[in-house]
């Protein structure tokens, strides 16, 4: 994957460059996104990079994108109807399907997995999720998450819960994030540096620093002693929609078209609100969560 930089212009969220991913034979790149200004910049500066030109009938999806339908009722996913002063609230979901009628992620993942749940402004990451599983009839996330450690198999649950509900004597409050670098879309395979599975996602793309790469290490000497092993540096991302890759209907422009209308996916630092244990065995219906500890009450 390419580097991101991000460039601040007047605190307004734009596509400054668009990079074709090498793994992906369609449209499935990571995005450099800076400042945003509007429908028809966004759309003006992917039509200069983007080559062989938009066919006619991606063209018609982005001018269907640019208008979305008038929100639903949030009762109608679950979430609460409170909402944050000085935050819009973000563009409601075209369509709620049943979850049992869309698409099941059909990879076997493995183990007990930390996640990281990050701060929400008006549940834009939630809303997220719900958006573009709706959508594309893809598999649901069952929570919006960036992931710490995955998929542990040297532990019993009851060991692992026991270790988690201690990590606030160790790290009292985990680092903010800074506001994301920018979006990626692009499909993992097993066994390439950094990816344990073979899934199409779209992602808020988180940046690391040392106060991270600190808490991280000391969450991994909790729950694998002094002797470990992971990758660094960390490559910290939130994401947004999965889906298999021989289904895949996931698209960066549409994340991008997405991220346009809803600013506070990439304007915002984030606290961590929660640390959790779930259980991630088997395909991602079967997930569990085990345990939760808060660091935001």
């Amino acid at each position: 994957m390419s580097s991101t930089t991000t460039d601040q212009m007047d605190g307004l969220p734009v596509v400054s460059k668009l990079y074709l991913s090498s793994s992906c034979p369609e449209l499935k790149a990571e995005s450099v996104i800076s400042d945003f200004s509007d429908t028809e910049e966004i759309l003006s500066d992917i039509e200069r990079v983007v080559t062989p030109p938009i066919q006619e009938e991606q063209e018609e999806f982005i001018i269907e994108s640019t208008s979305l339908p008038s929100p639903i009722p949030l009762s109608r996913i679950g979430l609460p109807t409170t909402t944050t002063a000085g935050l819009a609230i973000p563009t409601a979901l075209p369509s709620s399907s049943p979850l049992s009628s869309r698409r099941s992620l059909e990879w076997q993942f493995k183990g007990l997995t930390v996640w990281l749940e990050l701060e929400e402004f008006d549940n834009d990451l939630t809303r997220a999720v719900e958006y573009f599983s709706s959508k594309h009839n893809s598999p649901f996330i069952p929570q919006s998450h960036t992931t710490a450690i995955y998929g542990m198999e040297h532990l019993s649950i009851e060991e692992a819960r026991a270790r988690l509900r201690t990590v606030r004597d160790l790290i009292p409050q985990w680092p903010t994030f800074a506001k994301p670098t920018g979006i990626t879309s692009d499909i993992a395979q097993c066994g390439r540096p950094g990816q344990v599975c073979d899934i199409a996602w779209s992602e808020l793309t988180l940046a690391t620093n040392p106060q991270h790469e600190a808490a991280l290490d000391i969450l991994y000497e909790l729950f694998y002693g002094s002797v470990y092993h992971r990758d660094r540096p960390w490559k910290p991302h939130n994401s947004v929609a999965y889906d298999n890759p021989e289904t895949n209907h996931l698209s960066l422009l549409d994340t991008i078209m997405y991220a346009s209308q809803n600013p506070s996916l990439l304007g915002m630092e984030r606290r961590v609100a929660a640390i959790a244990l779930w259980s991630t065995v088997g395909k991602m219906g079967d997930w569990e969560c085990l345990e939760r500890v808060r660091f935001i009450d």
